[in-house]
């Protein structure tokens, strides 16, 4: 099994701190900023940050439907991380000082274990790209909301 990886970024003309703060508001903000690939959203525990657990199923292609239970932390760089439960995805929500003073820059990485033999050509070479333009979407919304 491989390392797969999908990573995609945003510059956002809003301040960092307000961009993290979204970013971790997962009983208000976060079920906003999720585009119609997300169903099932329910917070379990917490919704604020670290300590939040919380439930989707995500539908990446036409045929692939996970189904994820994400216990959130921080990483001692102040990225938000979500750890999927049921699988080996870890997706690190990172938000640094933009390009401008009052701009952010938001990157997403996931990573998870990957299949092995022809399967696992198949979602190493189309699986990031698919996960990537949702989090395109997700980081859309995300600058319409804090843009504000």
């Amino acid at each position: 099994m491989a390392q797969v990886e999908s990573t995609t970024h945003r510059e956002i003309a809003a301040e960092p701190d307000a961009v993290r703060r979204a970013l971790a508001d997962y009983s208000g903000t976060r079920p906003k900023l999720l585009p119609e690939h997300y169903s099932e959203y329910e917070v379990r525990e917490g919704g604020e940050g670290a300590g939040t657990v919380v439930h989707w199923k995500v539908q990446v292609t036409s045929k692939r439907i996970r189904d994820c239970l994400i216990d959130v932390s921080d990483s001692a760089g102040g990225e938000l991380v979500e750890s999927d439960r049921n699988s080996t995805m870890v997706t690190t929500w990172k938000v640094e000082q933009g390009a401008s003073e009052n701009a952010a820059r938001v990157t997403v990485k996931t990573t998870w274990k990957g299949a092995g033999g022809i399967g696992g050509f198949f979602e190493r070479t189309f699986a990031p790209k698919g996960l990537a333009r949702i989090y395109d979407e997700i980081l859309a919304k995300l600058a319409a909301e804090t843009e504000k």
